[in-house]
This record gives C-alpha cells, structure tokens and sequence, in this order.
C-alpha cells in the first residue's frame, strides 16, 4: 500500500531562475520478515562468583533449549553482560548486599511469528529478563519505493503552483535533497505489532510497518 502526503511550496529566485521549492512525502507499507529479540538472566549472590555462575548456568541452559528448537547458533549472540554491587539503605546508611549478574542476549528469528516461541522457551529455561522486541524488515527496495513516490509527489505540487501561477514549469528539478525513515529503526511495540500471552504460549502477530522518504526539489520555471 501506497500513501502520499501533501506538503506546501513557495516560489523563489536562485541565481537569477525563477524557481519553486516544494517537499514531497512518499511512504511505502511493508511487512516485517525478521524479529529480534533481546532477553536474558539477573542473577543476585552474596558471592561475586556465584552471581556470575548461576547467571553463567542459566544462559548455556537457554541457549542450548533454542538451538534444539531449531534456532541457528550464529543468531543467538551476546546483547550485553554487566556485573554490579547491591545495596540496601537503612537510617540513611548504604549497606552492601551482594552483587548482581546481569546477562542478556540477543536472537533474531524469522518468521517473525517464531519470536513467540523463543521467549516462551526462553522463561521455561531461566530467563527472568525480557527487554525488548523489534520487528525488522528489508529496507532497500520499499525505500527506492518511497523515494520514487515523494519525488513524483513533489512534482504534482509544483505542477498545481506553476498552474495556479501561469507558468511553464521545467519537469526535471534544479536540485533535488533526500530523506529517509527506514524500518529498521527502533518502534513503538504497539506501532507494528501485538503481543498475546496465553496458557498456550506468546503470540507475536505482526502489523505493517512503514518506510517514509522525503524530497525538497527545487523546479525552474
């Protein structure tokens, strides 16, 4: 699905052409074909080593669990691993209370509807963590797309002013800038997907994800 959005230009001089600036919008709908998840083990000892070993034991249980559901061993990496005192405050006073081990990896699955079942084996193994998950989408053809779509947006837009204006507009532009939002940028979990728990497991039903190009194009008229 494709969408274009209207956006106001002006007329100008530049460098002795009269010339209209207009900026076109072009968005292209995609839907994801990848997730990634990121999810892991906080584990907490009075002991330095201990934290580091239950934490340590649980992920090589979690990692062994996804590779027998037939999750790739090169998609199930490392996120981030992180050690650190605890304290407790009492009559104002920092008391030391152990340490926490913090481990957590990131798995990125296709389908994206098999990401349901990655957490779901991921917290029957020991995972007490899940921090987040992102829909990911290939980007190189939607964004040729919707840079196709603003540039012909900007011309409709140039072609009304030079109407309006009683001019003759040159079709091809003087300069052109582009931008682009691509999917694979962080989202709103509620801006492409839904997430259901149920006594069956996690459901990941994915939504349509957007792709938006913008152009400022210059014509000569």
């Amino acid at each position: 699905m494709y969408k274009n959005q209207g956006i106001s230009g002006q007329p100008l001089q530049k460098q002795g052409r009269n010339t209209i600036r207009v900026t076109g919008k072009g968005t292209v709908e995609v839907k994801p074909s990848k997730a990634e998840t990121i999810f892991g083990v906080s584990a907490e000892s009075s002991s330095l080593a201990e934290a580091q070993a239950e934490a340590a034991q649980t992920i090589s249980r979690i990692q062994d669990a996804l590779i027998r559901i037939g999750v790739p061993e090169e998609s199930i990496q490392t996120s981030s691993y992180s050690v650190f005192p605890q304290y407790d405050f009492q009559d104002g006073k920092q008391i030391f209370r152990g340490y926490k081990a913090e481990h957590l990896l990131r798995v990125i699955v296709s389908p994206v509807e098999a990401a349901g079942r990655v957490l779901d084996t991921s917290a029957e193994n020991g995972a007490n963590i899940i921090s987040s998950v992102r829909l990911l989408a290939d980007e190189a053809k939607p964004q040729k797309q919707a840079l196709s779509l603003a540039v012909i947006d900007a011309y409709e837009k140039a072609s009304v002013i030079a109407k309006t204006l009683h001019v003759q507009l040159v079709k091809t532009p003087a300069a052109v800038t582009e931008g682009i939002i691509a999917p694979g940028q962080p989202i709103p979990r509620e801006a492409g997907m839904s997430v259901k728990s149920a006594a069956a497991g996690t459901s990941i039903e994915p939504g349509a994800m957007e792709v938006t190009a913008y152009v400022t194009a210059d014509f000569v008229y």
